[in-house]
């Protein structure tokens, strides 16, 4: 579990540096790219940052003596080698984040402002450019996108007699057909635990038409979060979603048709298609979230591409960013790993036309919001978890749920 708080205090001592809200935004210097040359330190995460290394050459050679260095980090240790690099005052020059830590490692002031002449904040989907916004400073640039999106046994569907929902009223009933006519015995897999519930909870504040912050503080306590509970709540209640799922089950409850859907994101089609063989392919398909009493706005996570104010590099590490979130080399970034482009015009591509699942995400993403970037929220966000699977569990109530996520987040802070 991340030391969040601690990792803060510890990176805000050795920087002394720290920003706060009554600061006037900071202003990036223009970044000249004509002619760059020199090595460029980048760090990058997961499988990404397993592939980077390789597609950085074509980077490398548009730009005849810039040589790109990929160190490839795991998901379990980004976020605490890159407060800690911070700390230590040994940062790279360039640095892949998730898309919820800007807020926190901007307030360390080690991030170097986006500079505005190369980037264009109405290029890039609304929702993904709100990761790197911080107090009306852009923090970084966003490189790809993900948000979710309702998965569904398109078999069990017509078996049962029912089309993909478009509300929330009609999104119990179709559950409650898939597991009554459609086969799917345990429902639908609604997650509450690993890190999965507040992804699917604050889409439904939002299409409620709440806010999880206004004035600046954190709002959880409120009748439009109260709805959201209630509605995740009531799979549970209703037995329409199973509390027992064993670790690992999932998703081969979905391809075996125990549960008959779920909500994820974009990765979730090559697992399927991978886990679930050769005619898996024909049995399940995707649709837009349900829409709630103000819509159907969605969550947008991804990541972000950061650089440092201690680069050695700067001109080049911007230039490198910039030429990673073109439009073409976007499509072809999602040929290499299906990371999907967060620069809007990636999806006019070639690469990306023609499939109809990729269409349901990118129509989604037009409205999909993200989480403040406060330094506090991964610390928030295991509160949520915690208090979610209590829901869930059928611990507390909705009107419970909302009041100690809360008060925890009165206690917690905004961090800024």
């Amino acid at each position: 579990m991340r030391r969040l708080a601690i990792a803060i205090m510890m990176v805000a001592a050795v920087t002394a540096c720290g920003r706060s809200t009554d600061k006037a935004p900071e202003q990036a210097a223009d970044v000249k790219t004509d002619k760059v040359t020199g090595e460029i330190t980048v760090w990058a995460i997961g499988e990404e940052g397993k592939a980077l290394g390789a597609f950085a050459k074509e980077f490398e050679a548009a730009n005849q003596g810039v040589k790109v260095n990929v160190t490839a980090i795991g998901w379990d240790v980004a976020h605490d080698k890159i407060t800690s690099a911070i700390a230590g005052g040994a940062t790279p020059d360039v640095s892949m984040i998730g898309s919820t830590w800007a807020g926190e490692l901007a307030k360390t002031g080690a991030l170097d402002p986006t500079p505005g002449n190369l980037f264009d904040k109405n290029a890039f989907f609304p929702g993904a450019w709100q990761t790197v916004d911080v107090n009306g400073t852009a923090y970084g640039v966003p490189w790809y996108v993900e948000t979710r999106v309702l998965y569904y046994r398109k078999d069990q569907a017509e078996k049962a007699g029912v089309k993909a929902p478009q509300t929330w009223e009609e999104f119990r009933t179709f559950v409650q057909a898939l597991k009554d006519k459609g086969g799917a015995s345990k429902g639908f897999n609604q997650s509450y635990t690993q890190g999965a519930a507040w992804q699917e909870v604050l889409p439904l504040i939002w299409q409620s038409g709440g806010e999880i912050v206004k004035d600046g503080k954190y709002t959880f306590d409120t009748p439009e979060a109260v709805a959201a509970l209630k509605q995740y709540q009531s799979l549970f209640t209703d037995k329409l979603a199973p509390t027992d799922t064993p670790e690992g089950a999932f998703p081969q409850t979905f391809i075996k048709g125990e549960v008959g859907g779920f909500f994820s994101g974009p990765w979730m089609i090559g697992v399927l298609n991978n886990d679930g063989g050769a005619d898996f392919k024909d049995k399940f398909d995707v649709a837009p979230y349900p829409a709630g009493p103000q819509g159907r706005t969605s969550f947008v996570g991804g990541s972000d591409w950061v650089v440092f104010k201690q680069a050695k590099n700067r001109d080049a590490s911007w230039k490198f960013v910039q030429w990673l979130t073109d439009p073409k080399v976007q499509a072809k970034w999602y040929t290499t790993v299906k990371a999907l482009p967060a620069v809007q015009a990636g999806w006019d591509q070639p690469e990306l036309q023609g499939d109809e699942q990729l269409k349901v995400f990118g129509e989604q993403l037009k409205d999909a919001k993200t989480p403040p970037p406060f330094p506090t929220w991964e610390q928030l966000a295991k509160v949520l978890e915690a208090e979610l699977e209590k829901l869930a569990k059928g611990r507390s109530t909705p009107e419970q749920t909302a009041k100690a996520i809360q008060e925890q987040a009165d206690t917690i802070g905004t961090g800024l």
